[in-house]
């Protein structure tokens, strides 16, 4: 085990500096006293102090060993404030409300929101700091995507604010913002059909057919498919990133009424996908310089850790002779879907 005063802080990190912007971002969320609030990845507490005036409680989540026991010195103080060393990724989530702050490393934001948004209790409303490449997959700009589907029945999507590179130590590489995705109620497609609308979703995005008329024509036949995207007003020749998501609605809308013989026919395509995205390497694309954040924590190079690379590759699910654009389709399916449940 490391000793204590020895940082792993992965190198992917950027920390927010307290700004009069940041507490803009704060007041964004319309907090109450009422509110409990996790925080995934505290840091050196500059959100946490920002949190915690504002509502009943914060629930600060930091993995890094010097980076806690920083914070249990800065919060001793604060009777709302509870800390616990921990692996958000690993940390179980509460049954009753609460809300989430983040601004965790770019290479885990994919996991992190798979996680919350797949919760047996999910947040009423999460507020991540994310690249802009990032916020634009799970909005859907300029083009419907995988995540930003899976997400839009069950969550309302937006970007709040966009920070300044300046907002950061060490500056970020790429452009970040503020991601909302607050919890709809009722959602727009009932809980019940939760899971078969995922696995039809993501039946029809990963077919490696170029419309969306071939991809259901494989699943319930040409007639029934040409049925369906009529009743629909749908153009059978749009690829799935171009239909608009009130298409989507009405499409699975007119597919769920179909006989069960033909629903089942989409099962388990997320179990699926899920396998090959566990699996899938991810790289961090941030080259921001790591020397302001080693003089920020006031430690020498050797006890900052390598960035994390988590061991994942494609594994094919269908025929391994599939062609390269397939398996390319397949790579951006997996690092877009946003949740397991």
């Amino acid at each position: 085990m490391a000793p204590r005063d020895t940082s792993t802080l992965w190198r992917t990190q950027n920390f927010l500096r307290p700004t009069a912007r940041l507490a803009r971002v704060i007041a964004v969320a319309e907090l109450t006293p009422k509110d409990v609030v996790y925080e995934i990845g505290a840091g050196t507490g500059v959100l946490t102090a920002l949190l915690a005036p504002r509502v009943r409680r914060v629930i600060a989540i930091e993995k890094d060993d010097v980076l806690y026991h920083r914070l249990r010195r800065r919060f001793a103080g604060w009777s709302n404030v509870s800390l616990r060393r921990a692996d958000f990724l690993e940390h179980r989530l509460p049954d009753a409300p609460y809300k989430v702050f983040a601004n965790p490393p770019f290479d885990i934001t994919a996991a992190i929101v798979r996680k919350l948004v797949g919760a047996a209790v999910p947040p009423d409303d999460i507020f991540l700091a994310v690249q802009t490449e990032a916020a634009d997959r799970y909005c859907g700009r300029p083009r419907a995507t995988l995540a930003s589907v899976l997400l839009h029945p069950f969550f309302d999507v937006s970007v709040v604010h966009r920070f300044r590179p300046e907002d950061f130590v060490p500056a970020p590489g790429v452009d970040v913002v503020m991601l909302r995705l607050r919890k709809r109620g009722p959602p727009l497609v009932a809980y019940e059909h939760r899971q078969l609308y995922r696995d039809f979703v993501i039946t029809i995005f990963t077919a490696w057919l170029p419309s969306v008329g071939e991809s259901l024509a494989r699943v319930v036949g040409a007639r029934v498919a040409h049925r369906l995207l009529t009743d629909a007003r749908l153009d059978p020749d749009r690829r799935p990133s171009e239909v608009a998501f009130a298409g989507w609605l009405d499409l699975f809308d007119r597919f769920s009424s179909l006989p069960a013989a033909i629903r089942i026919r989409v099962a388990g395509a997320e179990d699926r996908l899920a396998r090959q995205q566990r699996r899938l390497q991810k790289r961090h694309r941030t080259r921001a310089p790591r020397d302001d954040l080693i003089v920020y924590l006031g430690r020498q190079p050797h006890d900052i850790a390598g960035a994390l690379d988590e061991p994942f590759a494609l594994e094919h699910a269908r025929d391994p002779s599939r062609s390269a654009v397939a398996d390319r389709t397949l790579e951006r399916a997996s690092r877009q879907i946003p949740a397991l449940g």
